[in-house]
């Protein structure tokens, strides 16, 4: 008998499935937006604006740096604001599923949503973004850590 995947394992999953279509050449980062009802609001994935030549196919200046690094370089969207800015209404927002821990930017976007939770599968070289989250009472969660 197949096991029925928890809520966090089927988001994640989605969140997964999703960041195949990134096209950043660096990484590829999915994003799940739900609400408390877990009910999908919106998905994004990293890649450069509407109307402007792929990374994939032809890399930005960002391309050349380690992850983490030469960010004002980057042409890309993060897979947060993408899922942000399809969202109808951020106040909605209950939980962020992302394939990479948000950056410091995308943190500071998610605190203004009614997000509270964070669940994440690869942690970002950004460490200040985790700090900042955690200091507004909400829940940073490590995919591996089996948070539930």
């Amino acid at each position: 008998m197949d096991k029925r995947p928890t809520i966090n394992e089927y988001f994640i999953d989605m969140a997964k499935l999703v960041s195949t279509r990134a096209t950043c050449a660096r990484r590829k980062v999915g994003c799940v937006l739900v609400n408390d009802k877990n009910h999908v609001l919106a998905t994004g994935y990293n890649g450069t604006a509407r109307g402007m030549p792929h990374c994939i196919e032809q890399p930005c200046d960002g391309a050349k740096y380690p992850s983490g690094k030469g960010l004002d370089k980057c042409l890309s969207l993060h897979a947060e604001q993408n899922a942000m800015l399809q969202c109808k209404d951020v106040y909605d927002i209950d939980t962020a599923y992302v394939t990479t821990s948000p950056c410091i930017t995308c943190v500071k976007l998610l605190l203004n949503t009614s997000c509270k939770r964070i669940v994440f599968v690869e942690e970002y070289p950004h460490g200040d973004a985790k700090t900042l989250w955690e200091m507004s009472g909400r829940e940073w969660c490590h995919y591996a850590s089996l948070c539930e």
